[in-house]
């Protein structure tokens, strides 16, 4: 191993920022970086590492996080986790890489940590172009995110329209060594077939009625960087092969031309549809799909994340109407918590962008909330009751409330509590909210002893037909 001096001499030279530490925590050293990035006005050396980036008085893995130095005294070996920092701008999500430097006699004693910003994403942030999130979800797909971005692997993002398949995207490319070179976004589902190869691969002057000029294609625009194929579930089969081709062998070929071209392209793809359902039906190539798919990331909808909604309708207002200074009504906040949010964040800033229309002043009413929800009101999913945690109607309804194990009725009761404090309506409109029926409804706020606090009437039971 080096010795300490030649060691703080080679972090100052790094331009990211590092430290070195003991295995109590203790660090030894730190260079410019690093101490610009986490304590600008104090001395960082002799202080524990969780003191400085994290706040905390006890190592990171007691407080709830993924602690890399007990990770790498176990493993013996370098570890990389994602973590949440404190600094003087805020908090910001962080990519840990820590190495261990063992003795002449293999012990481990001192360790190296390099800290490298994650810079399109945040706990919580007013920027158009971010993802904002703290939920165990977000962070789980975010960890996914710090790994992937610094590979060349082609990733794929799989979730429902909405989740922000796009900014992830971007947040991997901007967390990669291509970050200097364009990010080509290809919107595959509204391309038709007859454009699909031209608009992608390029064409000569002359190779179609129309083609009175040669043209570069996304393909060829991207070189460098990172090509961005959007809903790649809707790519034509015959379309399917030459993209195979692209990514096994970076070659291509402009429409009407014979000449090989060769490109240099990262691919990132995303879609929301069942591609290995496509692959059994014949829809979808077998050997694109593991060429695409060698890093699957999956994007949480907003409901198993709905934690993040308060962080995300305050990022959304910032960015929708930032002349004006928006907040939520407690009330209207907690009634966006019980919605189910099939369009996810696409249907969450809709909501507030009309809410925000009907609000005269600064808070935005629990009453603009619901004009907002019902405007854009569809037919609730299948799923619905059950994303609420609430138990739907079966073919037939029991006379009576079937028992339900003790954490899922808590969880039930505690859904309905809330839906009744938010909703100001009528019994069969927060039935039709929720996917369940009056007549459940009402045997649901019975069991719960919340008939009291219900819409409607409480001593009448919904008309039987």
């Amino acid at each position: 191993m080096q010795s300490l001096h030649e060691l703080i001499a080679f972090l100052e030279s790094l331009p990211e920022p590092h430290i070195l530490f003991d295995r109590h925590y203790r660090i030894l050293a730190a260079n410019t970086a690093y101490r610009l990035a986490f304590s600008p006005n104090g001395e960082v050396v002799g202080r524990r590492c969780y003191e400085v980036s994290h706040r905390f008085d006890r190592p990171c893995d007691q407080a709830g996080e993924s602690c890399p130095l007990a990770l790498s005294l176990r493993s013996g070996a370098r570890e990389r986790v994602l973590h949440l920092h404190h600094t003087p701008k805020g908090e910001e999500y962080v990519n840990i890489e820590l190495t261990p430097l063992p003795d002449a006699h293999g012990k481990l004693h001192v360790f190296v940590e390099k800290v490298a910003a994650l810079p399109s994403a945040r706990p919580r942030s007013d920027e158009a172009a971010m993802l904002v999130g703290r939920s165990p979800a977000f962070q789980r797909m975010l960890a996914r995110v710090a790994r992937a971005a610094p590979a060349q692997a082609s990733v794929l993002l799989l979730g429902e329209s909405g989740t922000g398949k796009e900014l992830v995207a971007r947040a991997i490319h901007e967390g990669s060594p291509r970050a200097s070179r364009p990010l080509v976004v290809v919107d595959c589902s509204s391309l038709p077939e007859s454009l699909f190869e031209s608009e992608v691969f390029g064409h000569e002057k002359g190779a179609f009625t129309g083609a009175t000029h040669t043209k570069i294609g996304l393909v060829e625009a991207a070189h460098g960087g990172t090509l961005f194929l959007d809903e790649v579930g809707d790519i034509p089969m015959t379309m399917q092969v030459k993209l195979l081709r692209l990514l096994e062998s970076g070659t291509y070929r402009r429409v009407g031309s014979t000449e090989l071209r060769r490109t240099d392209v990262r691919v990132v793809s995303a879609t929301h549809r069942d591609l290995e359902a496509m692959m059994r039906q014949g829809r979808f190539r077998e050997d694109l799909y593991y060429r695409l798919s060698t890093f699957p990331i999956h994007l949480p909808p907003l409901r198993e994340r709905r934690e993040d909604i308060p962080l995300l309708a305050e990022a959304l207002l910032r960015r929708v109407w930032p002349q004006r200074r928006l907040t939520l009504h407690p009330q209207a906040l907690q009634r966006l918590m019980v919605h189910p949010f099939p369009g996810n964040v696409r249907e969450l800033r809709n909501v507030l962008e009309h809410a925000a229309l009907w609000c005269d002043g600064d808070e935005i009413l629990p009453e603009h909330v619901e004009e907002a929800l019902a405007a854009g009101r569809r037919a609730a999913p299948a799923s619905t009751a059950a994303a609420l945690a609430i138990e739907p109607d079966g073919p037939q309804e029991p006379p009576d409330e079937a028992p339900l194990p003790t954490a899922r009725r808590e969880r039930e009761r505690e859904t309905l509590r809330r839906a009744l404090q938010a909703h100001h309506g009528s019994r069969a409109a927060l039935a039709a909210r929720l996917g369940i029926s009056e007549r459940t409804l009402y045997r649901k706020l019975k069991a719960h002893g919340l008939l009291d606090d219900g819409p409607g009437s409480p001593d009448r039971q919904p008309d039987r037909a």
